[in-house]
């Protein structure tokens, strides 16, 4: 018996070493390091060295292709209409996004938890591009949708659903939806749901409680789902040029296009910046707004 409970105290032992050498002087920084080096070498070396042609040419330092992008009408054309996707994208995401993580977080079935996540997840083991393509036949003027519309009576005529704003928009919102609904669920899984039985048990209405206690708690996972979000739809580039094509441009359609097809890659390195300014500025934004809310300084 004695020698039974000291192989069971091993395992204990060694976790206890593994946790002290987490706590040894350096060795936190070093776990650190070790991974935000390996990210400074592969991703913002070669990125700056991209970035600089935005301010540099033959010539040496210039304004140049920065200035041509704010005073060309084309390119605020189309930075706007890349902020106003991805900003409905986000938007929609998260009106459909936040009852799917609700219900997670609500139902006690086990059984009906991992069929949700299931769905939410399965998405991801399928390639982006096979997705965006199969709402381009999804989507087509005799598609199975507009086919759907027309028999139920919805409509006498196909709608346009394809190579427009609505085509991209819902495309990206079938690739980004996942990303919202695990970001929401995360914050709202450590919610402690006898704070509603709690309000409910002294009168509160279902509705009132959810709006006075659930949802102000959970707006920490809306931030953060809808920055998850909206950073990566604003460089979006195969489900765009799939679904609106050349009549839905966006940033990065633009970016490939200085590069392959008019070989301009200071022009291309200067919409990157803007991108990637544009970026830092959202980020700069939400740690204001987490600093000044106490509701959100759980993710800060």
């Amino acid at each position: 018996m004695g020698g039974k409970n000291n192989e069971f105290r091993k395992p204990a032992k060694r976790v206890s070493f593994s946790l002290r050498l987490t706590r040894v002087t350096g060795l936190k920084w070093l776990l650190l390091f070790v991974p935000l080096g390996y990210i400074m070498i592969l991703l913002f070396f070669s990125m700056f060295d991209f970035l600089k042609l935005s301010v540099f040419n033959d010539d040496g330092f210039t304004l140049e292709y920065l200035s041509r992008i704010f005073t060309t009408p084309v390119y605020l054309k189309v930075l706007w209409a890349t902020v106003k996707i991805t900003f409905l994208v986000t938007l929609f995401s998260l009106l459909l996004a936040y009852p799917v993580a609700y219900m997670l977080v609500r139902t006690e079935s086990r059984l009906w938890k991992k069929i949700i996540l299931a769905a939410v997840i399965i998405p991801f083991w399928i390639s982006l591009l096979v997705r965006t393509f199969a709402w381009t036949i999804l989507l087509q003027k005799n598609g199975p949708i507009n086919k759907l519309l027309m028999e139920i009576g919805l409509q006498s005529e196909p709608l346009s659903l394809l190579y427009n704003t609505t085509g991209v928009i819902i495309g990206m919102i079938h690739i980004l939806l996942p990303y919202m609904v695990l970001s929401l669920y995360s914050v709202m899984d450590g919610i402690d749901q006898e704070l509603l039985q709690a309000a409910e048990g002294m009168g509160a209405h279902p509705s009132k409680a959810f709006m006075q206690i659930f949802l102000p708690l959970s707006l920490p996972g809306v931030l953060a789902g809808s920055l998850l979000v909206f950073v990566m739809g604003l460089g979006y580039y195969v489900t765009p040029a799939l679904l609106g094509g050349a009549k839905t441009p966006m940033i990065a359609m633009l970016i490939e296009s200085n590069i392959n097809t008019t070989l301009n890659w200071h022009l291309a390195a200067a919409l990157a910046l803007v991108l990637f300014l544009a970026t830092l500025l959202l980020l700069l934004v939400t740690l204001l707004l987490m600093r000044n809310n106490p509701m959100l300084k759980k993710l800060d």
